[in-house]
């Protein structure tokens, strides 16, 4: 969700509740357009961190420290002058702009009294933090908006502060149901956009779930709607803010494949089929969400070149396999030829010269059946041409059962590495797979080597660790290299070992302590099944088909690639991919 107007209020009840009537302590100003604030208040610590960044604004708590210039910024070095031992006096939200008001006071040179505020205002480009005095007058901001940058609204010293124009957006705290349905009877676009742009606040978000709340389609003209659903989302408007009157927040992040795909200050029906995890606060799901959107975007782009380079020889190897096995079907005729020329060799002395078919009885089926003749050539010689047919046929079939065994393993072991991809973690388990692939061939070695021509130190990252609900260790392979590891080195005879029937995935260990399976409770089997299942491609999939065997019975054949494994006797069940009961360690 974009850091609206709720999500605003949400941090704002927060803010009030855990700063109000501390004092600040230290003020740093670690980038050009971000501040970080150290508050105490009632024996516990606060760091405040404000960032009024053009791409991506924010505020929250946080415990986190960043390194301070040498020399602080003129607009650091002014608020500690007036506000460096300041008690906060308010946190406050005006409607639910987003906007939020910090106001403490402080002792003058003469030992008066003063109020100063300080205002976030997070708005995209047009964010800043401006610091006021008593009158409304402008101290400082953090970025100066002169007249030849905006001629409606300066930010500089000495001019009188006014918010940022709303363009015309209505209240939605205040707003009554005649009026609700006049604002939205005059706008002839789509429900979800026509809330965000008629009052403030609001995202796309916000109207996707309230028009959902409502039982209407988002996508229907708001100027077209019928006055019974004007009344059901008006109510569901109502309830919204009655819970956010009320401060009844339930901040949260929705995950899809462990991915965090969206925030919000309150539960999104529209996001039901998600993982939502929820938290104790608005600040740590924005510093929770944010740290963890970029790490996968980090590592999205520092994998990208090995997701292009997987494509394509993912991509060769399918139109390879797709090639032999069309010329293995070919060859499926070569019997026929075989047959044709023994029945040949046996009645076509009884045939007419020149005769175009010949008419004979299959003597393997008991059948009638025509076989074609070169009417060019003797009826004999037929039958050398055919067994000429069937020859190269079956060297053909020869040649080909051993190529499209070698391609149908060399796609199950890239289909392998772009499934180990999807599940690096750190640039440790990048190393791994570029490693592999340098192994098999597919990279240059060249390519690993560092900058200054040497080959870099190669740390291999460590297997995913598992606690189950019963206490048992369960480990996850990362990457073929890993899954070989786990299973050959790690675990012992009686230990269990799971993968996922048709997906490439992990290999997952269970530790069982030299217990035999008949001694394991099913739980534990149900739980490593779903992590086979949830680090596999069939994670998207609600079930997923496991194979689980004791490890004893898994063999890797010499010269096989990394991760592949031969097994004869096995069990196998369904497994759903969820982990949320297991404790990661």
């Amino acid at each position: 969700m974009a850091f609206d107007g709720i999500t605003v209020s949400c941090m704002t009840k927060e803010l009030d509740n855990k700063i109000t009537g501390g004092r600040i302590v230290k003020i740093s100003q670690p980038e050009p357009d971000e501040l970080l604030i150290t508050l105490k208040n009632g024996g516990n610590s606060f760091r405040l961190l404000i960032s009024a960044d053009a791409s991506l604004p924010l505020i929250y708590l946080t415990e986190s420290n960043k390194p301070s210039p040498a020399t602080a910024p003129a607009f650091c070095m002014l608020l500690r002058k007036h506000i460096g031992n300041a008690e906060i006096v308010s946190v406050s939200q005006p409607s639910l702009e987003r906007i939020i008001r910090i106001e403490a006071k402080h002792l003058d040179e003469m030992g008066d009294i003063r109020r100063k505020t300080l205002i976030i205002e997070l708005m995209g480009k047009h964010s800043n933090i401006i610091f006021t005095d008593e009158n409304n007058m402008i101290l400082d901001s953090i970025k100066h908006i002169s007249q030849m940058v905006s001629s409606v609204r300066e930010v500089l010293p000495g001019r009188d502060y006014f918010p940022v124009n709303t363009k015309g957006k209505s209240d939605p705290m205040t707003v009554d149901r005649e009026g609700f349905k006049d604002i939205l009877s005059g706008r002839s676009e789509p429900v979800s956009s026509a809330l965000p742009h008629a009052f403030t606040g609001f995202s796309i978000v916000t109207g996707e779930e309230l028009s959902l709340r409502a039982g209407i389609d988002s996508e229907l003209c708001a100027c077209e709607l019928k006055e019974e659903e004007y009344d059901r989302l008006y109510e569901a408007l109502e309830s919204l803010r009655g819970a956010i009157k009320k401060g009844a927040y339930s901040p949260c992040i929705y995950y899809k494949e462990d991915i965090p795909i969206e925030f919000s200050s309150f539960p999104l029906s529209i996001y039901k089929d998600m993982e939502c995890r929820n938290h104790d606060s608005i600040s740590d799901v924005l510093e929770i969400y944010y740290r963890e959107k970029a790490f996968y975007t980090r590592m999205r782009q520092k994998s990208s070149d090995l997701r292009k380079l997987l494509m394509m020889l993912i991509e060769r190897a399918s139109k390879k396999y797709d090639l032999q096995s069309k010329q293995m079907k070919d060859t499926d005729k070569m019997d026929r030829y075989k047959i044709w020329g023994e029945l040949i060799n046996t009645y076509g002395y009884s045939v007419s010269p020149g005769s175009s078919s010949m008419e004979a009885v299959n003597y393997y089926t008991g059948e009638s059946i025509t076989i074609p003749l070169d009417k060019d050539i003797p009826v004999l010689e037929n039958a050398k041409k055919y067994f000429d047919r069937y020859g190269k046929l079956k060297r053909t079939r020869e040649a080909l059962t051993s190529r499209l065994k070698e391609t149908s393993e060399e796609l199950e072991h890239l289909l392998s590495i772009q499934a180990c991809v999807d599940m690096a973690q750190n640039e440790e388990d990048l190393s791994d797979i570029k490693e592999e692939m340098a192994e098999s061939g597919y990279i240059n070695k060249s390519r690993l080597k560092g900058k200054n021509g040497k080959k870099q130190k190669h740390t291999s990252s460590k297997p995913i660790h598992y606690l189950s609900s019963d206490g048992y260790h369960m480990y996850v392979g990362k990457n073929n290299f890993q899954n070989d590891d786990i299973t050959f080195n790690l675990a012992t005879g009686n230990d269990l070992w799971f993968h996922s029937k048709k997906f490439p995935g992990s290999h997952v260990i269970v530790k069982t302590d030299g217990k035999t399976m008949d001694l394991i409770p099913d739980r534990v089997f149900e739980e490593a099944a779903s992590l086979a299942a949830y680090y596999s491609k069939g994670s998207g999939q609600a079930k997923v088909e496991i194979d689980y065997i004791e490890k004893k019975h898994v063999k890797k054949p010499a010269g096989a690639k990394p991760g592949f494994v031969v097994y004869y006797t096995n069990y196998s069940l369904s497994a759903t991919p969820d982990i949320s009961n297991l404790r990661l360690l």
